[in-house]
């Protein structure tokens, strides 16, 4: 099991880094304020960037660790903090906006070596939850320890993604290379919820999808959504039994997805094969790619407070920005304005 954890670990970090190119063309995170469209942090192979005009200006940050950061959170009830992870240094912090980062690694930095993502109980913001690559952790006090919460995830190491049930915060869903596990008690234990997403005889036989990205549906807790690396699929029972939608989807393989926070026939994936979305609860699709020099699809980022702004985040041409529904998209390049041209 230790020999078949490393190598899928390298073989993660391999395909990540050949996916993503070299620095500013790869977005791998974006974080939006909850509050304020303006307000944005994203990610590159390079460095971390924040803008507090949409984009039209962008200040980047001094290199707060070696490593590269793989992803990025917005304290939702205290937006001026952001939480960084890591491929090889864990977790770091800012407390003001991405001035200054502290390392707050007390638990994790003996175990973790990449932190795919970051969520935060609605309420209790300094209620943390880690998604690695060994494992599920826990911070109860804003990140200045973790504990590992694994208890009933026998079968596999490698956490993908992570996500709450915000109406019923103890009820959390993690993805895995494994399929899906569900906890009902905050995180404390976990039960594999694979029914209609991978056969037995396929995860027994070491030839499981990956789970990429877990949601679920904000107005109704039973629907949640799994993007994987063999399909786009849904349970409209807590994860009890899936099945698979957007079949006749031209790319399998979904490395992201979005929903509209207050539609529930409305979301967004993107892949290998650029943005699609559905206006029908996944009957039909659409391609969005207007405006895209590539339709490699990192992220997909969609503003709680104008749901027709989304951010979208390839693996070969930067950062892209629509303001009407994914209809057209627009480069935002993560620099300030040029200088004026001098007088002649």
């Amino acid at each position: 099991m230790a020999t078949l954890l490393r190598r899928s670990i390298c073989l993660i970090s391999f395909f990540l880094l050949l996916a993503c190119g070299s620095r500013e063309s790869a977005v791998v995170s974006i974080a939006l304020h909850p509050s304020n469209p303006n307000i944005v942090y994203v990610a590159t192979n390079d460095a971390v960037h924040k803008t507090r005009d949409g984009g039209a200006t962008w200040e980047q940050f001094p290199a707060f660790t070696a490593r590269r950061v793989t992803t990025l959170a917005i304290d939702p009830k205290l937006p001026a903090t952001v939480y960084a992870g890591t491929m090889g240094d864990a977790i770091y912090k800012s407390p003001d906006g991405g001035q200054h980062w502290l390392p707050h690694n007390v638990g994790l930095k003996e175990h973790v070596s990449f932190i795919n993502e970051i969520i935060f109980h609605p309420e209790n913001t300094e209620l943390i939850y880690l998604a690695t690559t060994v494992g599920a952790f826990i911070s109860k006090n804003g990140g200045r320890e973790w504990e590992e919460r694994m208890a009933g995830m026998k079968e596999v190491h490698i956490v993908t993604c992570i996500t709450m049930d915000h109406q019923h915060p103890r009820i959390l869903y993690a993805g895995t290379t494994g399929g899906t596990y569900r906890s009902e008690d905050g995180g404390t234990s976990w039960q594999k919820k694979n029914n209609g997403l991978i056969p037995d005889e396929v995860l027994n036989a070491a030839m499981a999808l990956g789970v990429n990205v877990l949601a679920v549906d904000p107005r109704n807790s039973d629907m949640v959504y799994a993007a994987t690396t063999k399909g786009l699929f849904r349970s409209g029972n807590r994860g009890e039994h899936w099945e698979q939608i957007g079949q006749g989807l031209s790319n399998q393989f979904i490395s992201t997805l979005a929903l509209h926070p207050t539609d529930a026939n409305i979301f967004y994936i993107g892949g290998p094969d650029g943005v699609q979305k559905t206006t029908d609860g996944g009957k039909t699709w659409h391609v969005q790619n207007e405006g895209l020099t590539t339709t490699n699809i990192r992220t997909i980022s969609l503003s709680a407070s104008d749901p027709q702004l989304l951010y979208l985040g390839t693996n070969g041409s930067g950062l892209y920005r629509s303001t009407d529904g994914a209809q057209h998209w627009a480069p935002i390049p993560l620099t300030g304005p040029q200088p004026p041209a001098p007088a002649p």
